[in-house]
């Protein structure tokens, strides 16, 4: 069983500023990347994969905005795979009814937050009610930590020592921390460490396989293989690809005396029942 805990949904370009899709030309360095997003060539390189998390965004600042409506209906016609999350931008307007009517009405079982796209500090008190309402609701919350290639989304906003304060004053939500928050991989490390509610994932990462073999290391080291979950961040990237990069990197340390991934511990954290462990029922 894969559950993939990282998906997009929108329409490209229908969602996005002619900024930010001029910005998403350096995403993967020289390779410029498709967002359209297809079900049929996800569903295409998804074997083995049980369910998928699927989400939106909404950041004003850097020009992302896909209605939770659109999800919900993209959900709907893929109801025995797909499982939605609503996005929320707090520095907008009428956030906290966005919330309440992607919970209560539209089913969607989490939350998904751009911090550092929309601009915002996730542990700033004025958000307080989010975390109040997603603790009562018991709705795991999924975070992008980690880089950008839109200038204008401030660095400082992503990083994980933010959600240390958040864990600590909010100890019973499901808190996600996308992409290992790299090149914050440390932080990233060390919190989830610290905080049993807190977790991160692997998605979009296997693309830079000498840096995601170091992440991956120092998470080895700190013994806490056990909290990372498997993910895509389709349609950068697939869940073919993901497990065919991850699964080899070992192989670049052929002929060093370099340390090898527990290829065990990689396979337990593909198979892992990540929907039981954020406590989402389909």
């Amino acid at each position: 069983m894969i559950v993939d805990c990282h998906s997009h949904f929108w329409e490209y370009p229908k969602h996005f500023s002619e900024d930010f899709k001029n910005q998403a030309k350096r995403a993967r360095g020289d390779v410029e990347v498709d967002l359209t997003v297809r079900w049929d060539e996800y569903a295409a390189t998804a074997a083995g994969c049980t369910r998928t998390i699927v989400f939106g965004g909404k950041a004003r600042l850097s020009g992302l905005w896909v209605p939770d409506q659109e999800v919900a209906a993209y959900v709907a016609r893929h109801p025995d795979n797909l499982i939605g999350f609503m996005s929320l931008d707090p520095t907008q307007p009428g956030w906290q009814d966005e919330m309440i009517e992607g919970h209560q009405d539209l089913k969607l079982k989490g939350i998904k937050l751009l911090s550092m796209y929309a601009g915002f500090y996730p542990n700033d008190r004025r958000f307080d009610y989010l975390w109040e309402y997603a603790t009562r609701h018991n709705l795991p919350v999924l975070l992008h930590t980690g880089t950008t290639f839109v200038a204008q989304a401030p660095l400082d906003c992503t990083l994980p020592r933010h959600l240390d304060d958040v864990a600590t004053r909010f100890p019973k939500v499901k808190i996600i921390m996308a992409h290992l928050s790299h090149p914050y991989e440390g932080e990233s490390v060390v919190t989830i460490r610290k905080h049993p509610n807190v977790y991160a994932d692997c998605s979009a990462l296997h693309y830079r396989p000498f840096q995601l073999y170091h992440s991956l290391m120092l998470l080895q080291e700190y013994g806490v293989w056990n909290k990372l979950l498997f993910g895509t961040d389709y349609p950068f990237t697939t869940v073919e690809a993901s497990l065919a990069g991850m699964r080899g990197l070992n192989n670049m340390l052929e002929g060093t005396n370099l340390p090898r991934l527990n290829m065990d511990k990689m396979e337990a954290m593909f198979e892992r029942d990540t929907l039981n462990l954020l406590e989402i029922t389909p």
